[in-house]
């Protein structure tokens, strides 16, 4: 199905709901519709159990939906074989967790590189100018033959963020990006985001229990009993 060029994401009636053996089906999402626009910043808030982290998983083709229609640049992700799922996630999605999820044995390099690596197994030189261009951006330049036991917390965050940029993506999506992090860090890191939102022009969705990385995003989704109570711009 075509799609306008500024739509990055468009969800449609999205259901969610786990099956059991022994009881009966666990309803999560109930309803979830979702238009995003490219460089928009979104943020998920809503309490624990309100199907954040199911959306999140959705949005980022790390699951399902039961029924209703998820679309990244026009494509519809939500019965497409793993295989495609996984060089789509590749290609045009960039994760950010609350554990930065870095390999311990590879330099900082190395980790931002591993993405780049998917297709061929070799990273192009595009891809290691821009590395260094954004670790110059973010100010991890001198760190670049460093392992992540060898940085602070919010250092490795940077590092995580630069690894979800390295294949400039159409789409990043942080999940608790700052939840590990001390308030101070946590500040610099949410500026951090914000910036390269606005700089690369890449549509960023945060879930997040931080009122105050929430209101740096364009537009807040309240999240409530697996469905949206309100949106706050």
């Amino acid at each position: 199905m075509a799609s306008d060029d500024s739509t990055v994401l468009k969800l449609e009636n999205v259901h969610k709901q786990y099956e059991s053996a022994d009881r009966d089906p666990v309803p999560v999402l109930r309803g979830i519709s979702l238009t995003v626009q490219r460089g928009d910043s979104l943020a998920i808030v809503g309490p624990s159990g309100s199907g954040k982290s199911t959306l999140l998983n959705i949005l980022g083709s790390l699951d399902s939906p039961t029924r209703g229609s998820i679309r990244l640049d026009g494509e519809e992700l939500a019965h497409l074989p793993e295989q495609k799922l996984a060089a789509i996630r590749s290609q045009k999605i960039g994760f950010v967790f609350q554990s930065h999820h870095l390999l311990p044995q590879c330099s900082v390099l190395e980790n931002i590189l591993v993405p780049a690596l998917a297709a061929t197994g070799r990273a192009p030189t595009s891809a290691l100018e821009r590395a260094k261009q954004l670790l110059e951006r973010v100010g991890l330049e001198h760190r670049v033959d460093h392992r992540p036991a060898q940085l602070s917390g919010g250092e490795c965050q940077r590092v995580a963020v630069v690894r979800a940029l390295i294949n400039r993506p159409s789409l990043i999506l942080a999940d608790e990006p700052t939840g590990a992090l001390d308030h101070s860090t946590a500040e610099s890191l949410a500026d951090l985001l914000v910036e390269l939102n606005r700089d690369e022009h890449v549509t960023l969705i945060v879930v997040t229990h931080s009122e105050e990385l929430a209101a740096k995003m364009g537009t807040t989704h309240q999240l409530q009993d697996g469905q949206f109570a309100g949106s706050v711009n």
